[in-house]
């Protein structure tokens, strides 16, 4: 056995460690992003296909769950279905799985659902992401947050239909779906919103964001009138960071490529 050989071996590894272990220790393993994405109202996880493809061809961990009494949960329905339990699924998600330093992606409706799991687990979060969405501080009802006359008279009209259970689904075409087949795919997994989701008030204990980054990105290439005040008062507001999108509201499917990248650029 070369005992000197095996002695300059032990020498030159203690010597590595002494010179370069505390750089080593310092320089933190690069993980894959890991994502939450959150769908707004009448939709559900479905809607994420093409995007969180993309995210997850690229390394990530991707996860989109459905909100309770929509989509493949429409079969729990019930009227105690509110936005707190739409808050609780997405924070029931993140501890079951044991995730941490999440981006965390709210579309639409989910602005209200993804500020109140911030509220909730911020340890486990690492940015908010709110795309084309509503925004509703503490106190405020998704309806009460868009402040329009025509959408809750709209609104609580169509809710009565079947003794206020449900908001039917609006036409596919709202949300900026143009394609025939896709307007017919689409169309055909939207779901009625609970409609207690709309006039819960959102209850936080923290500033709004919770000292989270907070993300705000707006679909420019049809914009509703009624919904237009959220992108104007967060371009004014130095807590957010801004960015545009030139497609329609349902931008996970108008434009997946271009929605996949910004996202993804946000875990940089």
């Amino acid at each position: 056995m070369n005992y000197k050989r095996i002695r300059l071996v032990v020498i030159s590894t203690l010597l590595s460690l002494l010179l370069f272990g505390e750089s080593y220790a310092q320089s933190p393993k690069t993980q894959p992003p890991v994502y939450v994405l959150v769908h707004g109202a009448w939709h559900g996880g479905w809607c994420w296909q093409q995007v969180s493809s993309i995210l997850r061809g690229n390394g990530a961990t991707v996860y989109t769950p459905t909100l309770s009494g929509l989509g493949e949960h429409r079969n729990i329905l019930s009227p105690d279905v509110n936005l707190e339990t739409h808050i609780t699924d997405i924070v029931n998600v993140i501890e079951m799985e044991d995730l941490h330093d999440v981006i965390l992606v709210g579309h639409s409706y989910a602005g209200a659902v993804i500020a109140g799991v911030a509220d909730r687990i911020p340890q486990r979060l690492r940015k908010l992401v709110f795309l084309d969405p509503v925004l509703v501080e503490s106190g405020q009802s998704v309806l009460s947050a868009i402040n329009s006359a025509l959408v809750t008279a709209d609104v609580t009209k169509a809710a009565a239909k079947d003794g206020g259970l449900t908001i039917p689904a609006w036409p596919v075409s709202i949300f900026g779906i143009k394609d025939t087949a896709d307007a017919r795919w689409v169309g055909q997994r939207l779901t009625a919103q609970p409609y207690r989701t709309f006039t819960q008030k959102l209850t936080l204990s923290h500033p709004f964001g919770n000292q989270l980054p907070l993300i705000f990105i707006a679909c420019t290439a049809e914009i509703n009138p009624e919904f237009a005040h959220f992108a104007r008062n967060v371009r004014k507001d130095k807590k957010w960071k801004y960015f545009e999108l030139a497609t329609a509201h349902d931008a996970m499917m108008t434009a997946p490529k271009e929605t996949a990248a910004l996202i993804k650029s946000l875990a940089d």
